[in-house]
């Protein structure tokens, strides 16, 4: 294990000088367990990845029989392959009949780009307008459209000609215009502590963008697939948008993003230029066979319905500490605000020392993320809340 430890630590490239460092030996159900047995409940499903739990026997099933037919043939698009038609059929069941062609990429962060190059395309225009506080990945469009400038200020110059606004004030609105391509917009903000939009002000947002011809991209790559108590997040506010972009648990485990438009939309990739969007990976087999197992999986079980209660039964264990000042939450989708920055470190350290993996927001340091498997089991999640309990009793004590 340290011998691990030591590779790990310099020769895998880190992302940060404090890693949580659990040498893992493998996963089950809620569960990831490090070398020596030890098990820790997975409450933030590996970052939104793991929405269905670790090794679900039906995903698992379905990459065997991938295995065994091919892995990688052709460049995305060339040639037709069920697993890619399996999963976008799969997939567009749970989504309004605009939203009919879909195009799989390889990462979150991917399918930003495809969405904003899709927009620019479709609308001829170049004017982007985003929200502070947004997270949309790390390549240069993306981290463009995001909105933490200590993230940003090392790379730049970044997309010229984006705007910010503040989420949920209307007079912002105005700032979208009729030489605005698209705004993009996390349906419920992730990285800035789970700020929920309200209704009508994206009743209001989808309006502008009907009047000035804009594109509404809605990014639902960690609060979609269920996550909030609804497949689609944007079921909660009553509006469609033009271009959706999904990932992280749409792979079942495995590497995935995609956008998701009309099939009008999606035909221009194909020319003025031709090969208008590319990616030698996007739609990969295996990753497509999965993604369909997880998404029918979704479909066959009553998962999602019990989302809002489970999320329900934690804030309800959580807010009886006055340490916890604020619950931001929509279905299994949460941020905890507690006192200080110190607190939730030290909370978060407390819990994985006791078995329970909690996590930080980039840009939210006050406070600490849940977001477990949406087909927990009661008794796990009030194991989960034992040891929380714990481990705010003993950040008190410490801080």
């Amino acid at each position: 294990m340290m011998e691990n430890d030591i590779f790990y630590r310099h020769h895998l490239a880190q992302t940060t000088m404090f890693p949580l460092g659990i040498d893992i030996a493998y996963a089950s159900g809620s569960y990831v367990y490090d070398r020596s047995g030890k098990g820790y409940l997975d409450m933030v499903s590996g970052i939104g990845v793991s929405s269905l739990g670790h090794q679900l026997p039906e995903i698992i099933e379905a990459v065997k029989k991938q295995l065994d037919l091919h892995l990688h043939v052709m460049v995305y698009g060339e040639f037709i392959q069920q697993a890619q038609i399996n999963a976008a059929k799969a997939l567009t069941s749970f989504l309004p009949d605009t939203l009919d062609c879909v195009y799989f990429v390889n990462s979150g962060t991917e399918a930003i780009e495809a969405a904003l190059k899709l927009a620019k395309r479709v609308t001829g225009r170049k004017k982007i307008v985003s929200f502070n506080g947004a997270y949309h990945g790390s390549t240069h469009g993306a981290l463009s459209v995001s909105g933490n400038e200590m993230k940003k200020y090392a790379f730049r110059p970044l997309l010229p000609n984006i705007h910010f606004i503040q989420l949920n004030h209307y007079e912002d609105l105005s700032v979208i215009d009729d030489s605005t391509a698209c705004v993009i917009l996390e349906t419920i903000q992730g990285d800035a502590g789970i700020r929920i939009p309200d209704m009508a002000f994206m009743i209001a947002l989808r309006s502008r963008c009907n009047e000035t011809g804009t594109l509404l991209i809605l990014d639902e790559i960690q609060c979609g697939f269920g996550r909030t108590g609804r497949f689609s997040a944007f079921d909660h506010f009553g509006i469609v948008p033009d271009i959706l972009t999904l990932g992280k648990a749409l792979g079942g485990g495995f590497p995935i993003g995609c956008v998701v438009s009309s099939t009008t939309h999606m035909r221009l990739f194909t020319s003025d230029p031709p090969l208008g969007h590319i990616s030698t990976f996007a739609g990969h087999p295996v990753v497509c066979a999965a993604a369909a197992a997880a998404l029918n999986y979704l479909s066959e079980h009553n998962i999602i319905t019990t989302v809002d209660e489970k999320g329900a039964y934690i804030e309800n264990r959580l807010k009886v500490h006055s340490v916890v000042k604020e619950i931001r939450r929509k279905g299994l989708y949460m941020a905890i605000d507690m006192e200080s920055a110190e607190m939730v470190n030290e909370v978060v350290l407390q819990a994985r020392e006791r078995g329970l993996i909690s996590f930080w927001f980039l840009s939210c340091p006050a406070s600490f993320r849940l977001a477990p498997p949406l087909n927990i089991e009661k008794k796990e999640l009030e194991i989960a809340m034992d040891i929380l309990d714990e481990a705010i009793f003993s950040a008190i004590r410490k801080v």
